[in-house]
């Protein structure tokens, strides 16, 4: 792992403390326990608030009109 301090001059305890995190990071990626591996929620599926295509016109398409599939 590569650490270039761009800007700044940090002390060395703020070296140490973003290191630490890059560390933790790198870890927990490899094990695959980062932030977004897990399963997504369906509650927070952008997949739901997606529009549907609507309802082909039809004798009864205004009683699907409103219901989710």
């Amino acid at each position: 792992m590569i650490f270039k301090v761009v800007r700044g001059n940090p002390t060395p305890e703020e070296l140490a403390a973003a290191i630490a995190v890059m560390q933790a990071r790198a870890a927990a990626a490899s094990a695959g326990t980062a932030p977004g591996t897990g399963p997504v929620s369906q509650w927070s599926d952008p997949v739901r608030v997606v529009p549907r295509a609507a309802p082909a016109p039809g004798p009864r398409s205004w009683a699907t009109s409103y219901w989710p599939s």
